[in-house]
Parts: structure tokens; C-alpha cells; sequence
């Protein structure tokens, strides 16, 4: 019984420190630039073990270069209420698990919004678990009370994943189209979309 309660409490200290690192790293890319993200580093091992060259390509830009459309086009296609919501859309993560209890034909819906999909491309790994949507709430609650919608927008355009290697829209960008974020007139959408396991829209793409 005695070890019982050891183990217990080591593991209730084990989360408390989680938790108490993940509010402090929160609040410091309030003000810093994530420089690196878990799920950079997991992809570049797994290309390692695969025996693929794939390296980190990201350009962090912040939101004045970036293209207003862009920017428009990627609230419309992943979370059309992402200025009314504080962070969690309750309405989109019932009709998910209502979608996905009735299909089985290995499509799904996560009901993820742009700020939970930011916690998740931040701070925690890839893979659709309970585990990591339990995770992804509360740092999404915490994230709009200390970012604000304005730095999320801009933290989650400059973290997710575009392609085998790509994070961000620059980096995309300048990858697919060859051109600067701020020169596009549209998303890059459909066969170019984000990582990010929501549908989307395959927006039309325009260059200034």
C-alpha cells in the first residue's frame, strides 16, 4: 500500500512539472518565436530512420507578411468561427464524434479549431488519440486567454506542416509557387493543404 501511494505521488508530481512547463511555454512564445516544435523533430527522425533527406524548411513571418487573402482563405477552410470561439468548439467536436460514430469508411473529423490545431502543431505530436485532444483543450483555452487570436493566427501559420519537411506558409510558399506568402492572392489549399488532418478547400491560387 505504501508503494502504492510512492507511485501515486511521483506520478501526480510527474504532471504537476508537465503542466507547470507547459504553462511556462506557453507564456514565453507569447513573446518568442518558437524556434523548433516536437513535431519538427519527430519528423526529421522518422525521415532519418527512413533513410530520407528531410530537413526543417521554415521562414518565420509575422502577419503583416503575409498575404490578407491567405489569411482570409485559411479561416474559411479550417475553422470558419475561430473569431467567436474561446478556443474550443464544443458544436464541431460533437458533429465530429456524431461523423465519425456513423462512418467507417476511414474518412474522420477531428473538430479541431485553428487554435487547438496550433497547441497540437506547438507543443504536442501528430496521431488522432483522446489523449492528445484532452491535451489540446486546455492549452488551446490557455493560449486565447494569454496570445490572443492575432498571435495564435500568427504562431499556427509559421508552425504547421505543408508538405514532407515544410512548416509554415512562407516556407510553402516559396516552395510550391516560388514565391513569397505575401504575393499570394489565394490559399494554398487542396493538393498543397496543411498537415493538419481537417478537410479543405481547394481555394484557387493567384500571384502579384
Amino acid at each position: 500500500m505504501r508503494l502504492l501511494r510512492s507511485i501515486v505521488r511521483g506520478l501526480a508530481a510527474a504532471m504537476l512539472m508537465l503542466a507547470l512547463a507547459a504553462v511556462a511555454l506557453v507564456v514565453l512564445y507569447r513573446y518568442v518565436d518558437p524556434p523548433i516544435t516536437p513535431l519538427m523533430l519527430l519528423r526529421a527522425v522518422e525521415a532519418r530512420v527512413d533513410g530520407r533527406s528531410s530537413g526543417i524548411d521554415q521562414r518565420w513571418m509575422s502577419l503583416d507578411h503575409l498575404s490578407p487573402a491567405l489569411l482570409q482563405a485559411v479561416v474559411a477552410a479550417e475553422d470558419a468561427r475561430f473569431f467567436r470561439h474561446w478556443g474550443v468548439d464544443v458544436d464541431a467536436l460533437f458533429r465530429a464524434h456524431e461523423f465519425n460514430q456513423t462512418h467507417h469508411d476511414g474518412r474522420l473529423r477531428g473538430g479541431s479549431t485553428i487554435t487547438m490545431q496550433c497547441a497540437r502543431s506547438t507543443f504536442l505530436w501528430p496521431g488522432r488519440t483522446y489523449l492528445r485532444k484532452a491535451l489540446e483543450i486546455p492549452l488551446a483555452v490557455l493560449m486565447e486567454q494569454l496570445w490572443g487570436k492575432r498571435r495564435i493566427l500568427e504562431v499556427y501559420l509559421n508552425v504547421v506542416e505543408w508538405g514532407d519537411g515544410v512548416y509554415g506558409a512562407e516556407a510553402a510558399s516559396e516552395r510550391y509557387f516560388g514565391v513569397p506568402a505575401a504575393r499570394l492572392e489565394g490559399a494554398l489549399y487542396g493538393e498543397y493543404g496543411p498537415s493538419s488532418g481537417a478537410g479543405h478547400t481547394n481555394f484557387g491560387i493567384a500571384v502579384h
